[in-house]
C-alpha cells in the first residue's frame, strides 16, 4: 500500500497538473501522482529525469537496457515494469531482456555488454580505473557522465519508490517478462 496519497490534477499548483502525466503513456502514473505530494520535488526530477533520456549520450535502445539492468538489479519492480515495455517499443526482445536479467550480456554485441558491465559497476560502487576506461573505448567523457547519471538516476529513483510504497498501475510483467 502507499504511504503517501495519489494526489489528483486539482490536488497540485495548475503549472504542475502536466507533469502528473506520463508523455510515453498518455495517463496519469502512481508514481508522478505520488511525488506529486511535493510539485515542486516533481518537477525537479521530471526535469532531471528528461534531461537523462534525451541528453545521455545513448541511443533510446541503449538507454533502455541500462535502466533494465539497473532496475533488475535494485529489484524495483515498479521501474523494471515500466521499461520492460517502454524498451519493447525500441525493439528490446523478451529474450534480451531474460538475458539481462541473467546477467547473460554475452548475448548483447560488444558494446552493449560493456555498457551493462559498466552501469552495474556504477550502481554497486565498484567502478575500476579499468572500467572506466573499458566505457571510454565506445563513448567520450559527456557520454560517460551521461551513463553514471543514468544508472544511479534509477537506482535514485527506486529508493524513493521503495520509500513511498508506489504501487503499480497493473500486474507486475516478471522478471522474465514473455510477450
Amino acid at each position: 500500500m502507499a504511504r503517501v496519497p495519489y494526489v489528483e490534477s486539482e490536488d497540485v499548483p495548475e503549472q504542475h497538473r502536466d507533469l502528473l502525466v506520463s508523455s510515453l503513456q498518455d495517463r496519469p502514473l502512481h508514481v508522478y501522482q505520488a511525488l506529486g505530494n511535493n510539485p515542486e520535488v516533481l518537477a525537479g526530477l521530471r526535469g532531471f529525469f528528461s534531461s537523462l533520456w534525451s541528453d545521455s549520450g545513448l541511443s533510446n535502445r541503449r538507454r533502455e537496457l541500462v535502466i533494465l539492468a539497473v532496475t533488475h538489479e535494485i529489484r524495483n519492480e515498479y521501474e523494471f515494469h515500466q521499461h520492460v515495455n517502454i524498451g519493447r517499443s525500441e525493439g528490446i526482445t523478451d529474450e534480451t531482456i531474460g538475458a539481462i536479467t541473467a546477467g547473460e550480456f554475452d548475448a548483447l554485441d560488444e558494446e552493449e555488454a560493456t555498457l551493462l558491465r559498466y552501469a552495474l559497476s556504477v550502481v554497486r560502487g565498484e567502478v575500476s580505473d579499468q572500467d572506466h576506461d573499458t566505457i571510454s573505448e565506445y563513448y567520450d567523457d559527456s557520454a560517460v557522465v551521461g551513463i553514471a547519471a543514468l544508472a544511479e538516476g534509477y537506482t535514485a529513483l527506486g529508493g524513493i519508490i521503495d520509500a513511498l510504497g508506489v504501487e503499480l498501475e497493473e500486474e507486475f510483467v516478471g522478471w522474465e517478462p514473455t510477450g
